[in-house]
């Protein structure tokens, strides 16, 4: 499990990796049920990279892989990667952004990031996941 402590620690090691690309950024912490433990919105972050880091994360979170795959998958089939965004309340984001977060072959939840490219969000989340001490796989 999770605990808010460790979330709070994700969000501030991604803080610090999205300070340093001079990137601001929203970030989010989810559950493996897709339950928000902490978010955290940087000054001068969009406005929409709360909700968009929010949908990474929990994209994540539902597969256990970092959220590019779902990109991936998804590119071919637009249609059904609306069809799932619509049944799960908007909540499936098959965008770069995310990645899982494990302890051992135990998956806790995922960090999501947005606000730079996808592949910054992504390098964001990966590494306050190792700063954390969790792993992504």
């Amino acid at each position: 499990m999770l605990t808010s402590d460790d979330a709070l620690r994700l969000c501030a090691a991604a803080c610090r990796s999205a300070t340093d690309l001079g990137v601001p950024m929203s970030i989010a912490v989810m559950d493996p049920g897709g339950h928000l433990i902490a978010l955290v919105r940087m000054d001068g972050a969009p406005w929409i990279s709360a909700d968009v880091a929010q949908g990474k994360a929990w994209t994540s979170a539902a597969y256990g892989v970092p959220s590019a795959a779902q990109k991936e998958k998804m590119m071919p089939m637009p249609a059904f990667a609306a069809a799932i965004t619509t049944v799960t309340g908007g909540r499936f984001t098959p965008q770069t952004g995310a990645v899982p977060v494990y302890r051992g072959r135990t998956l806790l939840g995922a960090v999501g990031a947005s606000g730079g490219t996808g592949d910054q969000d992504e390098a964001v989340c990966a590494a306050a996941v190792q700063a954390a001490g969790f792993a992504t796989a």
